[in-house]
């Protein structure tokens, strides 16, 4: 089969390699939609990865082509999203069904081979079947939405809250998405892009509602559209001085969601520990989300909002390749030689 193979850091290239074969408890999955992850790019490109050669590719829908032993033979020709994490199933948090914080986990893309490919090993424990009306692409952002959907509801926000969202990226846009539907209409968001006002917009945030963090005062823009400061504060962007922010304004009593992924090391000023302990705050991180094979699960909680049409990622989708010729994607975003949200490799 076809699939793009990093050998070591920025080696990173299209090749011929043996098609996979399932093994117990297994499935071969036909990758039909692969969509590019912000965390892709430094492991291919900068930071590398745990062992190589690797196939990468993370977030990624399907089709089921082939069962290994002891698989379920109705999963024969089902269309399916994957959960990419394999967590251990023995740890103290996978006995508690928290097996997004499990203590020996494999990840499909980063630990073993991935989706940047015509085919993939996948247990079956980490399927999830498709509705017929859930299209491959939306399918394959299901683990960013679900990301997404993992932080909002790790802090509750209510209808009446002041929300806001720093950092509109995939999760940050994929954020505001599924607060809106879920009825939070208090919503800032905090961007330094004009897409990104213009896509926000596309998505429904009111306009006076978008603040640029290029052209304007933030800190005085938000106190003054909040006058407390934000109920809740999502911080999506993982730089200090954003982290900071997001303890400046959020409102005695309130929560910030840290979100991003961090750039580098973080320091806590003196001055900043004392807001968090003056204004009781809460603050809290969150990593990946929660797969349980409930009905109440992140998957679960965006599928139905994916099969009800409430919800329509592909909008966000603003590059599309064929998955064997995805190189102009990957360079891309490494370069950031033009806008973009979601880049998605497609069947």
């Amino acid at each position: 089969m076809k699939a793009w193979v990093l050998r070591e850091i920025g080696d990173f290239s299209l090749q011929e390699v043996e098609k996979p074969s399932p093994e117990a408890g297994e499935v071969l999955v036909q990758v039909h939609a692969a969509g590019i992850c912000g965390s892709d790019i430094p492991r291919i490109y900068r930071t590398g990865t745990y062992h190589y050669p690797l196939i990468p590719g993370h977030e990624f829908a399907g089709e089921v082509v082939e069962l290994g032993f002891g698989v379920d033979k109705s999963w024969q020709g089902k269309r399916v999203g994957v959960f990419p994490l394999i967590p251990c199933g023995k740890c103290g948090p996978c006995q508690k069904k928290y097996f997004e914080m499990c203590r020996d986990y494999s990840y499909i893309g980063s630990r073993q081979a991935g989706a940047f490919a015509e085919y993939v090993r996948v247990p079956e424990w980490n399927l999830i079947e498709l509705p017929g009306n859930v299209s491959y692409e939306a399918a394959a952002m299901l683990e960013p939405m679900a990301v997404a959907v993992h932080a909002m509801r790790r802090v509750c926000p209510q209808p009446d809250d002041k929300v806001v969202i720093c950092g509109v990226g995939t999760i940050g846009m994929l954020l505001l998405m599924m607060l809106l539907e879920a009825g939070i209409h208090h919503v800032l968001v905090i961007g330094n892009k004009d897409f990104q006002r213009e896509q926000v917009l596309k998505l429904g945030l009111a306009e006076e509602s978008y603040l640029d963090a290029k052209l304007q005062n933030i800190n005085e823009l938000v106190m003054e559209k909040t006058g407390n400061g934000a109920d809740v504060f999502f911080e999506c962007v993982g730089r200090n001085e954003t982290v900071v922010q997001a303890v400046d304004l959020t409102a005695p009593a309130g929560r910030v969601m840290l979100v991003g992924n961090p750039y580098g090391d973080m320091q806590l000023d003196k001055g900043v520990y004392w807001k968090i302990l003056r204004n009781q705050l809460s603050v809290t991180g969150t990593w990946n989300s929660a797969f349980t094979h409930d009905d109440n699960d992140d998957w679960h909680y965006v599928l139905d909002r994916l099969a009800g049409g409430r919800i329509k990622p592909e909008t966000l989708i603003s590059h599309r390749y064929a998955l064997t010729e995805m190189e102009p994607g990957f360079k891309l975003m490494r370069d950031k030689t033009e806008d973009y949200i979601k880049i998605m490799g497609i069947v």
